[in-house]
């Protein structure tokens, strides 16, 4: 049986990453207008296991691939849609308005997976009051009353490892059930608040490990 902390309502964390993927690949394939695509195809051009792709297409679509010709690329792309929540609007606070935080409250694609970042909190007096993006930045003494009166529930978390647990109770406290962490720190949350950590340290580190492996910069 796997780990609670490796599914997310019985559906492995592994799945739910790839699925934005073929979501991407879809995409691709109705801007060249293709029709149909097969399971097969998706595994190769994507350098996945076969069965591996047929197991997740067969959790995600609504129908049955036409046996030589495949999936309809535009229905599944409706049932990736549906099955990840992309046509329902979450809204989501956002804590540090540094850097990395106007990075993502300016990233336009949010919306298009369904989230929409209503507000963000930081405590440097410089941006408190300001707008990034066209949201406002506010004093992060109201985060919890925010989260709790508009009923968020996603907290993305942009601030440095120090007092990143201390936001992220703040936040759970208002109410919020899932947080995208961007702090290199584990948090500690409660059974049923789900945390997806984004370490850019480790993935550096993976990089940087690669290329010492494999000679550097030589092509």
């Amino acid at each position: 049986m796997e780990d609670k902390k490796t599914m997310v309502a019985g559906i492995s964390k592994k799945t739910l990453e790839r699925l934005p993927g073929y979501y991407h690949y879809l995409q691709q394939k109705k801007e060249e207008e293709q029709a149909y695509i097969s399971a097969p195809a998706i595994a190769a051009d994507l350098n996945l296991n076969e069965v591996q792709v047929r197991k997740e297409l067969a959790l995600v679509s609504k129908r049955a691939g036409k046996p030589k010709a495949g999936f309809s690329v535009d229905e599944l792309l409706v049932d990736i849609e549906d099955f990840l929540g992309y046509n329902n609007v979450n809204q989501a606070v956002l804590a540090g308005a540094g850097a990395l935080g106007k990075a993502l409250l300016s990233c336009r694609d949010f919306e298009q997976y369904g989230i929409e970042i209503v507000a963000a909190f930081d405590n440097d007096p410089e941006v408190v009051g300001t707008k990034v993006a066209g949201k406002m930045v506010l004093l992060s003494d109201k985060l919890v009353n925010m989260c709790a009166r508009l009923n968020v529930h996603i907290g993305i978390i942009a601030v440095p490892a120090s007092c990143a647990q201390e936001v992220c109770d703040r936040m759970v406290l208002g109410g919020v059930r899932a947080i995208w962490n961007f702090a290199p720190v584990h948090l500690s949350v409660p059974e049923h608040v789900m945390v997806q950590n984004e370490d850019m340290a480790a993935s550096l580190g993976m990089l940087s490990k690669y290329l010492l492996e494999h000679g550097g910069g030589d092509c």
